[in-house]
Parts: C-alpha cells; structure tokens; sequence
C-alpha cells in the first residue's frame, strides 16, 4: 500500500489546494452555476423553517448531507418521537450500515464498518458530536449517555471516511446529533411522560422562544429505570439548552449548555447459559463490588458564524467537565476537562465556470484527567492503588473539495492532517505502587480522500471513493491492567484503507440507499477479556480485512388502502448489514472472523398510517447466525428474532398516545459480548442478556 499511500496523498492534497486557491481567486459563484439537487430518500419534516445562521431547518440537513461523495445516514427526530427512544439504539436502528445493541441502561454498543468491534463498551473508532462539535473526550474516549433521544432535531451519520467534512477521520466516520433551537423547534412548549416495564418513568419537557435578535431552548429529561436484570437501576437526568443571539444579518453566536448526571448501576456478564437460561440475574461479583457507573458532566460551546460573500466562517469553542466514580474490580475515581477550538470555512465557489464546493478546516483541543484507582470495599473506596494523570493533545487540519468539472458529476478530493500526543504519569508514592513513572506517545499521520459523484437526475446519486483512515489510541487502550497493576501499554496507531461504492434515491414509491465497502486495516485495535472484572486488555493484530454491505429500502406497498381519496398507506421498509471482518494470515488466528459482532444483522418494518393521526406498525429484528464470542472462533451465541408493535394517534390539538411493544415473544438471546481471545481456556462469563418482552406507553403535547 505504500505507493498507493503515496499517489494518493499527492494527489487529493494537489487537487484541493489548487482547487482552494483557484476559487477563492474568482471570487462567488454566480447564480446560474450548475447545482446538484438533493434526494428525497427519506421523509423528513418540512415545517420546520430556519432563520438562523446557526441551525438549520431538518430539511436543510438532509440535503447538505446527501451531497457527501460517499455513505452517509439521515434520522429525523420526529420518525421515533411516538415510541419509547430512550437509547441511541431506538434513535440509530433503521440506519444502514450501524450495528447498534443495547448491553443495560444508556450503555451499549455501537460500531460502523467494524469500529471498535471488539470494545463493548464507550466510545471506539467514533467521533459523537454534538451540532457539529466534538463531545469526545481529548483521548478520543467517551460514554453515550449525554446524548439524549428527546433533545434532538435530526442525526447526521457521516460512515467512514466520510467524517471529514467535520475533520473526523477514525475507522468508523462521525454521528453528528443536531439538537433543536428556538428557530427549529416543533413547538414552543412540548412536555412529555411515559412510562411501562421494569419500573420505568421518564419526563420530559422542551421550551423555546424567539424574541427579537434573541433565541433560546431549554430541554429536560429524568428517566428512572429499575433494570430488567438485577442490580441494573439507572437514574439519568440531562440538560441540554442554547442561546443565540444575531448581531446583525452576517454575524451570529450560539452558547450550547449541558448538564448530565447518571448513576447507573452494572448488572455485569453471565455465561451463555445463565444469559440464556436466567437472564435476570446479576453477576456476583456485581453485586458484591455493588459495581455502578457515576458521571457528572456538564459542557459549554459556542459556535460564531460569519456569513462571507462566498460562503461561511465558523468558529467553534468548547469544554467539558467530567467526574466519574466507577467501582468494578478497583474503584476507579475520575476528574477531567477537555477543551477546544475549532476555525472552519464551507464556500460555493467557481473553478475555470465549474461549481466548487470547498471546506477547509482546523481542530485544537486537549485535556488532563486526574485518574485514582482504589481497592473496592462492597462499591466504597478502600486503600489508593493507584495515582496517575492522564494528558492528551491533538492538533488537525483538514480540507475537502467538491469540484463539479461536469453538471453532473463531481471530483472530490481532501486531505487531513494530524499530531496527537499522549501522556501518562504515575505519581507513585503508594506502598502498592511506590515509583514514580512518566511516558509518553505521539502520534502524526496524512490522511487522504479521493472520490467521484454521479447525479444522473434529481433523485438518484452513485458515489466511489477511496478514503485513508487512522484510529489514535485512548487512554482505555493504553493503561492496562494485569494481576491488580495499572500500567502505561504502548501501542501503535491503527490505519486503513477502505473503498466503497454504493447508490441512493428514490422512484415514484421506492426509497433505497445501498453501499459496499471494504478496509484493508493495519494494527487494528482488538481487545480480550482477561477477568469480567477488568476492563479488556488491547492488542495491535497484524492484518485485517472488513468488508461489508449497507443496505437499506422502503417502498409504499398500498396506498388509499381503504377508499379512494382516503390518503392512507402501507409502507415495508428493511435494512441488512453484511459485517464480514476476518483476520488476515495471522499467525495465531489465520483468517477467522474477529469476534463481536455477528455476519448478517436484518432488521424489517411493516407500517400502516392514515392521515388522521393513527399509525401502527410491527418490526422484526433477524440474526440469522450470532456472533463469535472468541477470536479462535470456538464458541458463538445462537440466531435470534425478536418482534415488537408499535401504535399511536396524533391529535390536531398536538397532543400524540403511543405503545410500544418490544420483544413480544419473550426470546431470550445475547445482546452483546466481552470478547476472548480464546474460549476454550478463558473465563466465558462475558454475555450480556438481551431484554426480555417490555411494553411501554406514554403522552406528548407540543403547542
């Protein structure tokens, strides 16, 4: 690959600067310079309007989304408001090509093209922003629970490579969730509850004026939970609010606000046949170590616009605190900030009479973590075994260039840089760990993009590009524990190289966005459980190939069902993920698959809608074969499929009902595991059971 590293970093990098460099000489594009439409390739909500620099309006999104040159994914918030979205798995679940499950709580696992595939928990090989700005931790780590399902507007998944038009460049691309302003919200005032199995409660309520120059938002939500399983009761309570404020018609700022607190306590891992056989059931070493998850955080952003005669500038600041008391094997007593800044021009501009879409961006942030460690005294903090700090920094740079030589077609090219530095120090000073120890790692790459886009007519795209990849360790990576010691692990970079081609649009009835792809990884970051108590040690595997298939359809099967005129519909809609990752010749593993993640995940939805309010529809979620649970590939979890109904009504005077009815069956299966090395001599209590049949119900009122 390295002549092909070569030819293409010359090549994107030379193209973009020239292309830069070009347009901003000639100045705006005028007005009759070819454009390329967008796709309708699903329903969005088309009330909603922005007058606002810094939002905008759902249908907005979805089109400056459908112009990335490669996959992406579109959610809009209202498609679940009338179900039970509690998890990013209720928001994420229809969208091709993202392999979501829950493991209890807000905790679960989520990969894209075989991110963080053997890390069932946190954040691995993702970039989770919040409107565009990064709520990763400096590190790259990070925990989902910020993100709440009810304080969104719209969910852009940008796969792959295709991050970088936030300067996002790890295996797995970027998830940007949109929340909601003043500008964009449904309604001024929205208040919400529900509530059903295992002792759940939630509310929920939203708040929004605009008052001259002036705009602001102010979302809360509670959910109490008492777990399926034993020892899983959660308790989440999330803020999320924003201010903007217009100075005049080309300048605007917007602070973003948040404030989540989360006590969640761990339910922990069984072997498959206590999954399998008494689901409910906590580990007992959960429930000994009374072992929980406690975060604080709070987050404060900001976001100028400057509107330009030829586009827009962007600047982005931010900072987060977080607090975490975590006890499992040691009690593990976190407090950390990170903070950033992040300059970024998007321009329309001309090349020779050509449309050239240009971005180009720059990304500074860095952090410190004081991270103790304590021997765990039934959840309480015992004597200190460990004193360290944990320094990360990151400095990036990035461009990406859309330039249309043809009206129809599109050469895309781009080219990030980065340097990030990793620092670790032990204080010592402990009579279990009396050395002081200071290392670090830095780490630097080039990363390229190069792809084409075809636009044939208004509803129909094809897209080929070929993308470089690199996934910087994090802090769960490089501190691993073996025999009750903490210690600094190096670890090298992981890098790919993946091409994908795929297709999306529409036809009269029928919606489709489908995509193939494959990752030529090098130092892939694989993990295995050495104990359930103990966070899984990481490992650089030689070789890697993951390849795959995104698909996903929708179709209007009837419409008019019962009377001409009527305006009601059926409408099947599916996705199918294929997740083919294997070893390449490894010495110890040949070309087995990598575990965690299963082959073929297909998920099918039946609906039935009249416009008078009533909607109703049932869903299958189909593994025809689970996952391995092992790298040597001896043991794996059995197929599974679960069914579920959901209904509702949605009144003109803006008050909506729903139920949603999950796993109606009662299918006992494993939702997700703690991967080993190999099954046959390591400690297999690493399943977590999936949920068993919840029925759910709750109200809504927007006016």
């Amino acid at each position: 690959m390295f002549p092909l590293t070569r030819i293409a970093v010359a090549l994107s990098g030379a193209i973009s600067v020239l292309s830069a460099s070009a347009a901003c000489a000639q100045g705006a594009a005028p007005t009759d310079a070819p454009t390329a439409s967008t796709l309708p390739a699903i329903n969005v909500n088309a009330t909603r309007a922005a007058d606002s620099l810094t939002s905008k309006s759902t249908v907005d999104l979805k089109r400056t989304l459908d112009q990335t040159v490669g996959s992406v994914g579109f959610v809009d918030a209202d498609s679940y408001q009338n179900t039970y979205a509690f998890t990013l798995r209720d928001v994420l679940k229809d969208v091709p090509g993202v392999f979501v499950e829950n493991r209890y709580g807000q905790e679960l696992r989520l990969s894209i093209r075989g991110s963080g595939i053997a890390r069932s928990y946190h954040t691995r090989g993702l970039e989770i922003l919040q409107d565009g700005i990064p709520t990763n931790l400096a590190d790259g780590s990070g925990d989902y629970y910020q993100i709440d399902p009810l304080a969104l507007q719209a969910v852009q998944v940008y796969k792959g490579g295709n991050g970088l038009a936030y300067g996002a460049s790890p295996l797995g691309g970027a998830i940007d969730f949109v929340t909601p302003t003043a500008h964009t919200a449904d309604a001024p005032n929205i208040v919400r509850v529900e509530g059903g199995s295992y002792g759940t409660v939630r509310t929920s309520a939203q708040i929004s004026r605009v008052i001259g120059p002036l705009d602001f938002l102010a979302n809360f939500s509670v959910n109490h939970s008492d777990g399926y399983r034993d020892h899983a009761k959660g308790q989440y309570e999330q803020v999320n609010a924003n201010v903007g404020y217009r100075f005049s018609p080309a300048v605007e700022t917007r602070f973003y606000v948040g404030v989540y607190v989360v006590d969640q306590l761990l339910p922990g891992t069984l072997s498959l046949s206590d999954a399998l056989n008494n689901p409910t059931r906590a580990a007992p070493n959960a429930i000994s170590g009374d072992q929980a998850r406690n975060t604080r955080t709070e987050r404060i952003a900001n976001r100028t616009t400057v509107k330009l005669d030829s586009g827009e500038l962007q600047f982005d600041t931010w900072a987060i605190h977080k607090s975490l008391y975590h006890p499992i094997f040691q009690a593990l007593d976190q407090d950390g900030w990170t903070y950033g800044f992040a300059p970024r021009y998007t321009g329309r501009l001309t090349l020779g009479g050509m449309r050239n879409d240009l971005i180009v961006g720059a990304r500074f942030f860095g952090g410190r973590t004081q991270a103790n460690q304590y021997v765990n005294v039934n959840g309480n903090k015992g004597a200190q075994t460990l004193d360290s700090t944990q320094t990360a920094f990151n400095y990036e740079a990035y461009v990406e260039n859309r330039l249309f030589f043809m009206p129809t077609v599109a050469l895309m090219t781009g080219v990030k840089a980065l340097h990030s530095v990793r620092e670790y120090i032990d204080n010592g000073g402990l009579p279990r760990d009396p050395n002081y120890r200071s290392t670090n790692a830095s780490y630097s790459g080039v990363n390229p993009k190069l792809g084409l886009l075809w636009q044939p007519d208004a509803n129909t795209q094809a897209y080929v590009d070929i993308t470089r990849s690199q996934d910087v360790p994090d802090f769960t990576d490089l501190t691993q524990t073996f025999s009750n010691t903490t210690r600094f692990t190096p670890l090298a970079a992981q890098h790919a190289w993946t091409i994908e081609f795929g297709t999306r649009g529409s036809r009269e009835r029928v919606s489709w966005d489908v995509t193939a792809y494959r990752s030529l990884v090098r130092d892939q970051l694989l993990q295995y459980t050495t104990n359930p108590d103990v966070p899984a040690a990481t490992f650089n595997a030689n070789k890697t190939v993951l390849q795959g298939i995104e698909a996903g359809a929708s179709v209007e099967l009837l419409r008019n069902v019962t009377g001409r005129g009527v305006g009601d519909k059926v409408t099947l809609s599916g996705i199918w993920n294929l997740n083919d990752f294997r070893f390449k010749n490894d010495p110890q593993y040949g070309n087995n698959r990598i575990a965690g993640v299963p082959l073929n995940v297909l998920r099918a939805t039946l609906g039935y809608a009249r416009p008078s309010g009533f909607h109703i529809a049932a869903t299958l979620d189909w593994v025809p074969s689970g996952a391995w649970a092992d790298d040597a590939n001896t043991l794996r979890v059995p197929s599974y499929a679960l069914l579920g109904l959901q209904a509702g009504y949605d009144f003109r005077n803006g008050l909506s009902l729903f139920v949603d009815a999950r796993n109606l069956t009662n299918k006992r299966y494993v939702s997700d595991i703690s991967t080993v090395a190999d099954a046959r001599t390591a400690n297999t209590a690493i399943f977590y059971p999936g949920e068993g049949r919840s029925v759910f119900a709750g109200m809504r009122y927007a006016f």
